[in-house]
């Protein structure tokens, strides 16, 4: 289903002024925690506001591209939308924070990252002219391999999978020779040989059934992506006051869900994994204590790279931990 319209959660009184319909665009599938998040959220919107907004929630890319939808909510074409924050990152360089590997290692951390992020990302997006109103984490990126791993030498002369220049640079560092396979494809590069590890969520390990030639599963909450949220800043502004509250106070419960939301699927599919026959361990602790030590060297050429405004991330989030 690539459409969701949605219908008011409960009957409300008759609707004595003009209802206002809004589009909201994601690229995520409909039975994503993240897209079933939205959907609660455009319910509690058209609730909370007695009918006055209604929020069609436009899932799978079916009315842009996750990666257009940003423009396409600043140019008016939809109202609303959401994209990974990576996404960003051409126009908003800080929101690659999210992306550096290794830094944030919890879902404590991630909030905390996201506390001392938030307020530089409404300020740009505001310079676009977009509103945002929420964000909500992936489950962690965890290390999938065939065999055990018990430091960095057992990457030596290994093939990782890589999707992207930051997995590149990992599995460089790691020693293991970089192979670029789309998720879709990784089950078959597995079966022919062709791949010995790589990085990503245990929920995209059960949604791709990645068990078989895959045996270890480690929890090094390698990096938290997360999605956010955000409204056409003049959409938002056209609302009558008690539905911009409306709005503000759904997406703030809409977080505090989707972070829940996001714990219990990242517990359930490390679990599913276990079922599966896949052994799940924490990383070893030397091998853990040299993954710290590349975060703050991927930490440093980050800085280098986006400048001075990284530091009011990354000096906030070292010191108040």
């Amino acid at each position: 289903m690539k459409t969701l319209v949605l219908l008011a959660a409960f009957a409300v009184a008759p609707v004595l002024h003009a209802q206002t319909q809004w589009k909201l665009a994601t690229g995520y599938r409909a039975e994503s925690f993240h897209t079933r998040n939205l959907v609660q959220f455009a319910q509690d919107v058209e609730r909370a506001s007695a009918g006055a907004l209604r929020i069609e929630v436009h899932a799978n890319n079916a009315l842009f591209k996750l990666n257009e939808i940003p423009q396409a909510v600043q140019e008016g074409k939809a109202q609303a939308g959401e994209t990974i924050m990576t996404n960003l990152v051409r126009d908003i360089p800080i929101a690659g924070a999210d992306a550096v590997p290794f830094v944030v290692r919890s879902y404590a951390d991630a909030r905390r990252m996201w506390d001392v992020q938030r307020p530089l990302i409404e300020s740009h997006m505001a310079s676009k002219g977009l509103k945002a109103l929420y964000a909500v984490p992936w489950p962690p990126q965890g290390l999938f391999s065939i065999n055990p791993v018990r430091s960095s030498a057992d990457f030596k002369g290994t093939r990782m999978r890589t999707y992207n220049p930051g997995t590149v640079r990992i599995a460089e560092l790691l020693g293991a020779t970089p192979v670029d396979v789309p998720m879709v494809e990784v089950n078959q590069a597995l079966s022919a040989g062709k791949l010995d590890s790589m990085i990503t969520s245990a929920l995209t390990g059960v949604e791709n059934q990645v068990w078989g030639q895959i045996k270890q599963y480690y929890g090094i909450n390698a990096w938290f992506p997360k999605n956010i949220v955000f409204v056409n800043q003049q959409a938002f502004d056209a609302l009558p006051a008690p539905t911009r509250q409306a709005v503000t106070k759904a997406a703030a419960e809409a977080e505090t869900r989707g972070w829940a939301m996001s714990a219990a699927v990242a517990e359930e599919s490390v679990a599913e994994l276990q079922r599966k026959g896949i052994k799940v361990d924490r990383a070893p602790a030397d091998f853990d204590a040299e993954l710290k030590r590349l975060g703050e060297r991927f930490s440093r050429e980050w800085v280098r790279s986006v400048g001075s405004e990284a530091n009011q991330i990354f000096i906030p989030y070292y010191t108040q931990r």
